[in-house]
């Protein structure tokens, strides 16, 4: 029988295909990577992600083969700081090695074969001297000569580009008023143009799954502030470290998400970006982090943001007393010491379902997505709890759960226990969404 999995998989990407349309992602991609034999589905796909209209900026590294130019040549080349020394003497020869990585990257890119997923893609790269540096300087009484750091991102010369749908190609290169040209670190490149741009996503490639632990695992999520803490403690160490830190710096800075996936995984950018799971290590802005289980000292907050949606009749009155009961049901938005935003699960396991209730948003935060945040909480939490569905009873809301998959149902079809405490009063309607 033949299997319909791609279908399924297929229409399920349409909610992460919209959501990333018009969005702008930054790739950074080591020198190691392109080298690999999978790097060929990476251009592939960077591909089908400009025809999905995502805005696309790919900073890449040249370290092997600046490596193997230096060898080439027989001149040694030293480190410090996870920084190749840039004498004088060897720049030309870094340029070089950058210079030829980055007509290779626009020759692929420029694929078109019939048979091929690059056929009649017709990508237009632009790539130029949008990055102003400075040198490194002297470290440790180390002398970096001409390798440098990020100092200026021109965005207004890299957004026109991507408004026309071209791809930006950045090389570990920037430029000073001065007319030097300094070797910078690509991860350096990359966080700092995605924080410039405020991109919605930064994207590291490495060589593993993604971010491990100490005993090999995958580490699925972290917060930026947990990623600090991390780099702090020396848990994370070599090359590895320095990509942490560029995604924790990005994110600091207003990314809201940054990504470390596998450039050997066949796909793995593709499952990160358009399957629920996703498939490298996930690093998240400190906003993304305020969302977490309530406490009893959030019990005042709580009641402060659902008083005035009481008394508008949107949500069911709920008494200081019922709330310290029931506060660990809840998860809140934090913003500062504040509490902006909550909900609260009610389990039913016999029948496999999760009621999402007292579900509210300050105002002020409405349009910066924080609900989908909260609602992306609970339903985590619903699956931690092996519940099935999840469901949700309205009286003014109904379209913006339809927007996020809820689908319309019947009173008749809540939990019992639920049914029989339905108030015919206020006519609620119900919606249900599959987990």
């Amino acid at each position: 029988m033949k299997s319909n999995d791609w279908l399924h998989g297929f229409r399920h990407s349409s909610p992460y295909i919209n959501a990333h349309r018009g969005r702008t992602v930054v790739l950074t991609i080591p020198g190691d990577a392109i080298e690999h034999g999978n790097f060929i589905n990476i251009i592939h796909d960077i591909a089908l992600l400009s025809s999905l209209g995502v805005r696309l900026v790919v900073a890449f590294g040249a370290r092997p083969q600046i490596q193997a130019r230096l060898d080439s040549a027989g001149v040694q080349s030293s480190f410090s700081r996870s920084l190749r020394i840039t004498p004088e003497d060897q720049l030309a020869m870094v340029m070089e090695a950058i210079g030829g990585l980055r007509a290779y990257l626009e020759s692929q890119l420029s694929m078109g074969l019939v048979n091929s997923p690059m056929h009649n893609a017709r990508i237009r790269v632009s790539s130029g001297n949008y990055v102003a540096a400075r040198p490194v300087g002297v470290l440790d009484g180390v002398d970096f000569g001409y390798t440098g750091k990020v100092r200026r991102v021109d965005v207004a010369g890299i957004e026109k580009l991507l408004e026309t749908g071209h791809i930006v190609l950045l090389p570990p290169m920037g430029y000073s008023p001065t007319g030097d040209a300094f070797n910078l670190s690509y991860e350096d490149v990359g966080s700092q143009v995605a924080a410039a741009l405020q991109a919605e996503k930064l994207i590291v490639f490495i060589d593993d799954p993604g971010l491990l632990d100490e005993d090999g695992s995958l580490i699925r999520e972290l917060s930026a502030r947990q990623a600090s803490e991390r780099l702090a403690a020396g848990v994370v160490t070599g090359h590895d470290a320095d990509l942490l830190k560029a995604a924790c710096d990005a994110c600091v800075k207003g990314v809201r998400r940054a990504h470390i996936i596998s450039y050997v995984d066949d796909g793995a950018m593709l499952e990160e970006l358009f399957t629920r799971d996703g498939s490298g290590t996930l690093v998240s802005g400190d906003h993304y982090e305020q969302i977490r289980q309530a406490r009893v000292e959030d019990i005042g907050g709580v009641l402060e943001l659902i008083q005035p949606l009481e008394e508008q009749g949107i949500l069911v009155r709920r008494s200081r007393e019922m709330l310290e009961t029931e506060i660990d049901r809840f998860v809140v938005a934090e913003r500062d010491g504040t509490i902006v935003g909550c909900a609260a699960l009610y389990s039913y396991p016999d029948e496999s379902a999760g009621e999402l209730s007292c579900f509210a948003v300050d105002p002020s935060y409405r349009r910066a997505g924080r609900g989908d945040e909260i609602l992306a909480m609970v339903e985590k939490l619903a699956r931690g709890q092996g519940l099935q569905k999840l469901f949700v009873l309205t009286t003014q809301t109904e379209h913006w759960f339809r927007e996020r998959g809820f689908q319309p149902s019947s009173v008749q079809a809540l939990p019992g226990p639920k049914l029989a405490s339905y108030n015919t009063q206020r006519n609620s309607k119900v919606f249900v969404k599959p987990l």
